[in-house]
């Protein structure tokens, strides 16, 4: 009897196998032998399933943040009180355990290999901005920002502290620790919203 292959979880091994050769030798590193050979696959085997390194690129940052968008949806349909759950996302967002810091590391090292090349990936539309600006929405319709927050401003600035915050947490783990990245996000929520 031929063996059944699930095509969907081969193309999820390949993406995870492309994240595993990013993060030990770059993107530099991420040619289609290589991540064939994590694999565990045959350079006509991956491509049966990806027509083009692009491809294969796009499709596994695409699950970057298909994982971390189901881990975000979890939060929110929580019981979590609002302040609480807007935490629980923010920290999502960051590297904050093994998971999440390969995550965000192979995402920055994408960013900065695609940015000049758009028709590949739009990495100005990665859904990040969109999803701060539901957040600070989100505090709003709570009746938990002070008055007069200035919403779009609140909105670029948390995009700017996750971006940072992320940034230097994977830079300085040691000093940018999970304890760190808690205490500034809790002060920076309690700055923009009434009383704890």
């Amino acid at each position: 009897m031929p063996k059944i292959v699930d095509h969907e979880e081969r193309k999820k091994r390949i993406a995870e196998a492309t994240w595993r050769v990013i993060l030990n030798q770059g993107m530099e590193g991420a040619t289609v032998r290589n991540i064939a050979n994590e694999a565990g696959l045959s350079l006509g085997a991956l491509r049966h399933y990806f027509s083009s390194q692009n491809d294969l690129f796009v499709y596994a940052m695409e699950l970057v943040k298909e994982r971390a968008t189901i881990r975000i949806n979890e939060i929110v349909l929580s019981d979590l009180p609002p302040k609480d759950k807007i935490l629980n996302i923010l920290l999502e967002l960051l590297p904050i355990n093994e998971e999440t810091k390969a995550e965000m590391e192979v995402w920055f090292s994408f960013v900065f290999y695609v940015r000049h090349k758009e028709d590949i990936f739009d990495v100005k539309n990665d859904g990040i901005f969109i999803g701060m600006n539901k957040l600070i929405d989100y505090l709003d319709q709570h009746q938990m920002l002070r008055a007069n927050v200035d919403k779009e401003m609140e909105s670029e600035r948390l995009y700017a502290l996750i971006d940072g915050l992320a940034l230097h947490a994977l830079l300085e783990p040691m000093r940018v620790d999970k304890e760190q990245l808690m205490k500034v996000l809790t002060y920076h929520l309690e700055g923009i919203c009434i009383g704890t």
